[in-house]
């Protein structure tokens, strides 16, 4: 079945919300409000909702996959923005090589473990 989809956009809870917004917009992501406690945040045409919500449980087991074009190079512009210093909760960790390509890790302020990475190929 092909659903001619336009988007897929994830909703992301938040621990501390402008805290979220900062980080997300340090990060290079576009912020467009929606509404109180909720804005779209987008790359290009791709985009995700984050939330005034936290729910402990549905965030520590919150992850994102974004698919980017060269991994070397968003892992250099990352350890660029030294976000780990300028938010307390975030960590990241160096590209893995493995079977299918490479990928590294962010945690955000809240915890939710975004995946960058490019496929083999």
């Amino acid at each position: 079945m092909n659903h001619n989809a336009i988007s897929i956009r994830p909703f992301i809870g938040a621990k501390n919300f402008e805290t979220s917004r900062r980080f997300y917009r340090d990060l290079g992501f576009e912020e467009i409000i929606i509404s109180h406690g909720m804005s779209l945040f987008k790359s290009g045409e791709l985009g995700f909702y984050l939330q005034d919500a936290y729910v402990k449980d549905w965030i520590n087991n919150t992850m994102v996959f974004m698919e980017v074009k060269d991994v070397e190079s968003f892992w250099k512009h990352l350890v660029a923005l030294d976000l780990p210093a300028k938010y307390a909760g975030v960590r990241q960790a160096p590209i893995r090589v493995l079977d299918w390509g490479k990928e590294c890790f962010l945690h955000d302020p809240s915890g939710v473990l975004w995946h960058f990475g490019a496929f083999n190929g």
